[in-house]
């Protein structure tokens, strides 16, 4: 008689969600508050760990027409969930750029920004990203270091399917009781 022990918990599974948003930043050059929209992608290989890329384009909001954009990529690790809450820190590195007072001067620079956020799982597929908190480093900023921090809010789409109990080890559960049902001499349902 042969068994196998099916895992007693198992995450969601794989995914890949795409999403959009609104951000307000304090851009530390000259003290000013940027507004904003992004755009972003969560690749999740497994349900805990996963990768995150966003854009975003500070617009709006803002004095002597002074600009941010970022593109940045990195690790993003779920740290709690409960039912459809998550909560989840993430480390970026990219480039960030500026346009500082009426165009005079621009540039492109190494960025990397620790961050945590909260998600609330609307459904299987739809996620609002309830607030999402980045404080962001450009070490080669030319005026000295600059540091800037803000939150963004949004909505993700799951664009991929995702099980609750991934499919392999569906499959395994499946093959595992049916082995069970024929040792016992019981192969009807």
């Amino acid at each position: 008689m042969r068994a196998q022990v099916v895992p007693s918990a198992v995450g969601p599974g794989a995914y890949v969600a795409v999403g959009g948003g609104a951000s307000g930043f304090q851009a530390v050059y000259g003290q000013r508050d940027l507004a904003g929209g992004l755009i972003y992608v969560d690749v999740h290989p497994q349900w805990r760990i996963g990768f995150e890329g966003e854009a975003r384009f500070l617009r709006y909001h803002t004095s002597e027409e002074v600009t941010e954009s970022n593109y940045l990529g990195g690790i993003r690790v779920l740290v709690f969930r409960s039912h459809n809450v998550g909560l989840y820190t993430k480390f970026l590195t990219g480039m960030g750029k500026i346009t500082l007072p009426f165009g005079d001067a621009h540039g492109s620079f190494l960025a990397y920004a620790p961050g945590a956020g909260l998600d609330v799982a609307l459904n299987h597929y739809v996620t609002l990203r309830a607030i999402d908190f980045e404080y962001q480093h450009w070490p080669q900023f030319p005026y000295g270091s600059f540091r800037p921090f803000g939150i963004s809010t949004g909505i993700r789409v799951r664009v991929t399917p995702m099980a609750f109990v991934p499919q392999s080890v569906r499959k395994r559960s499946l093959h595992t009781h049916s082995a069970a049902r024929a040792a016992d001499g019981n192969g009807q349902d």
